[in-house]
């Protein structure tokens, strides 16, 4: 590895509340990670679940942690991001992990330059995986449809100098609405590294379909704020994306149901 890239330090962030056992994988794939110029930043929103204790058992392998009340996810974050010395920036949250002990290293071999370096990700649900790869390029359409992960995506902490930090008005899409800044307002530069950064547990708030409508209406308002142009093409998307939610409802009931049909 070329002395320029030893040099690179990456501030890797984790929030929790209440959730003990996955801020310890959390915590314990972290600290594996053979790449050596890391800063390790944890903020408990002040958890009463004995994540505390958990905290004060690593703390020799966390630079900087705090457990106290906060004002949500992306207070949270952004007390990490005020407090984060390094060059790029990486959020990895309790019950997320890095998937191998290389894979930091691995990611800065590939080279980190641009604003925006993302990699890939695997979805964990219970004992299922799925895989996200994340495209090679990106559009104003990519966030009407999806967005980048945030999980899996280091950003250069000059960046929250230039877009400001994250609006603490969202609950769930505020990450959204920095990198659609980022990309489509401020010309922020991206690049896809084939390589799967995290292990992403889908027992999250933005996973949870009773949050969707919440989305929704989150990111309409960002798009009436920022992007009016296109307000239109979103809520035609909706519709669409609405109906094939309806539909593929629908699909999984008549499987339930074929499936309780079949004699035993």
């Amino acid at each position: 590895m070329s002395n320029v890239s030893k040099r690179i330090k990456i501030s890797i962030i984790t929030i929790n509340y209440n959730n003990v056992s996955g801020l310890e994988e959390t915590i314990l794939s972290v600290s594996k990670q053979n790449y050596e110029n890391i800063e390790y930043i944890v903020i408990d929103g002040g958890s009463y679940d004995g994540s505390r204790e958990i905290l004060t058992k690593y703390n020799h392998v966390i630079d900087y942690w705090v457990s106290e009340q906060d004002a949500g996810i992306y207070n949270a974050m952004n007390k990490g991001i005020n407090i984060a010395t390094g060059d790029y920036l990486l959020f990895i949250n309790s019950g997320d992990m890095i998937t191998a002990d290389h894979v930091i290293e691995e990611a800065v071999k590939i080279g980190l330059y641009e604003d925006l370096v993302c990699g890939n990700l695997w979805f964990i649900k219970e004992s299922s995986r799925r895989e996200w790869v994340t495209p090679d390029s990106i559009s104003f359409q990519t966030f009407l449809t999806s967005t980048i992960p945030h999980p899996c995506t280091f950003i250069k902490k000059t960046l929250f100098n230039t877009i400001g930090l994250y609006n603490e008005q969202h609950k769930i899409v505020s990450d959204w609405e920095f990198f659609l800044l980022a990309t489509c307002k401020y010309n922020c530069t991206y690049k896809h590294i084939n390589l799967f950064l995290t292990d992403f547990n889908e027992e999250g708030i933005s996973s949870n379909p009773e949050n969707f409508s919440l989305i929704d209406k989150e990111k309409e308002n960002v798009l009436k704020k920022n992007f009016s142009f296109f307000l239109e093409d979103y809520k035609k998307y909706m519709i669409v994306s609405e109906e094939l939610r309806r539909v593929k409802y629908i699909i999984r009931l008549k499987n339930f149901f074929k499936k309780l049909s079949k004699p035993s």
